[in-house]
């Protein structure tokens, strides 16, 4: 029982660090260097991340500045983000790119809140099947009398506890992010 009630706390952390993650991409109007997490560019026949192939610094608050390694990779990392769904149009100057995030209009400020909204549903949903999962797996230990029928009853509401906890913790990374979008 411990081992499942482990699991299942350790797997909900993990989707709550997950969500995290994701929304640490999504722009807020301000300059963040997590916004290049994602970004991969082909090195040597090797999709890698740009983080890992150049110095990503915020000098400004609106401008993200990627100062490559070597600098025979710069127009590759400026393709990626020309393909990449971020919106934003690169500044080479032979050295270093810079980006200039620009101000979110009301209309794309609420569009981000929404998919905030979408995301933390998603998030949501992953830890609903992580309880499914604690619950079937605590079913079968008391089907195969491992378990008795108290220690199921006693585990399902501590499962449930944990889920309980897990989607409200979500719940307030999701307004801390929609606050953060729709500050001006």
């Amino acid at each position: 029982m411990k081992d499942i009630l482990m699991d299942t706390s350790e797997r909900m952390k993990k989707a709550e660090a997950s969500f995290e993650r994701e929304l640490a991409s999504i722009r807020a109007g301000r300059a963040n260097a997590s916004l290049l997490d994602r970004l991969e560019v082909e090195y040597y026949g090797a999709s890698t991340p740009v983080n890992q192939l150049a110095t990503i610094a915020v000098p400004e608050a609106r401008m993200l500045t990627i100062t490559p390694y070597d600098k025979t990779v710069l127009g590759d990392i400026e393709k990626a983000i020309y393909k990449s769904d971020l919106g934003l149009n690169p500044a080479n100057d032979g050295t270093l790119i810079r980006l200039v995030i620009p101000q979110l209009t009301e209309e794309r400020r609420k569009e981000l809140a929404k998919l905030v909204g979408k995301d933390s549903e998603n998030a949501k949903i992953a830890v609903r099947n992580i309880r499914r999962d604690a619950m079937d797996a605590l079913k079968k230990a008391e089907k195969n009398s491992e378990i008795t029928e108290d220690e199921l009853h006693m585990t399902e509401k501590k499962v449930q506890e944990l889920t309980d906890e897990s989607v409200k913790n979500i719940d307030t990374i999701a307004e801390n992010k929609e606050q953060e979008l729709l500050d001006v």
